[in-house]
């Protein structure tokens, strides 16, 4: 295959996909496919390298019947027929300063005068370019941008082979932190929900061709 070949193929992939909100029972996704989505979105990209999120397949049924009962954006049919539904949590202790920076960069660079210089340097980024490191909201906020960076490439790898997706955020994020907690799921005082992804086949297409806005109105150079 030619560049111009996977370039199209690419972009195929990207006008098959949609939100979908049904999949079809029956069609349940082969687990080496599903691992290769969450594969990918193990590999992706996060600002400094921190890679503070976590997936979890949710398959608890009493879990997911709570869920639905807080999650609007969730209970369209996705909990009901998604053949895997995934939870992506962000890390709470994101700080410069924090064990999970210290847990997370000590045994990469595996030298005390590298990480404390690297410390310094994203102590600066954290303080001063974001401003996010005195607020635990800003820093938890930081940390789930860098999800929707893996849940936007487990998507497209998803497409890329057939299969359907449809990311969630109408839940009350206080509610399903709750839930979660109460059932072991995750430790809310180290985590929270970021945000949700459910993967199947579609049971029908997109009612409506893809609409988004032209190349022009997007895309400008200065």
């Amino acid at each position: 295959m030619n560049k111009e070949q996977l370039k199209a193929q690419i972009l195929e992939a990207h006008n098959f996909r949609f939100a979908t909100k049904v999949f079809d029972k029956d069609k349940p996704v082969d687990e080496s496919d599903m691992k290769f989505i969450l594969e990918v979105g193990r590999l992706s990209p996060s600002s400094i390298g921190l890679e503070p999120w976590r997936f979890v397949i949710l398959e608890n049924e009493a879990v997911k019947e709570e869920i639905k009962q807080v999650g609007w954006g969730a209970a369209k049919g996705q909990l009901d027929t998604a053949s895997h539904f995934v939870l992506i949590l962000a890390k709470r202790n994101a700080r410069y300063d924090s064990e999970l920076f210290k847990n997370h960069f000590g045994p990469r660079v595996n030298n005390d005068e590298i990480l404390q210089k690297m410390i310094s340097i994203y102590e600066s980024f954290q303080t001063t370019d974001i401003d996010v490191a005195n607020d635990e909201r800003a820093i938890f906020d930081w940390a789930g941008k860098q999800t929707y960076i893996a849940l936007g490439n487990m998507m497209t790898a998803a497409a890329e082979i057939g299969i359907d997706s449809c990311p969630i955020e109408g839940f009350n994020y206080e509610a399903v932190n709750d839930i979660l907690a109460k059932h072991g799921v995750m430790n809310p005082e180290e985590e929270g929900i970021s945000v949700m992804v459910a993967f199947g086949y579609r049971a029908q297409g997109p009612k409506r061709p893809k609409a988004r806005r032209p190349y022009d109105d997007v895309v400008s150079r200065f």
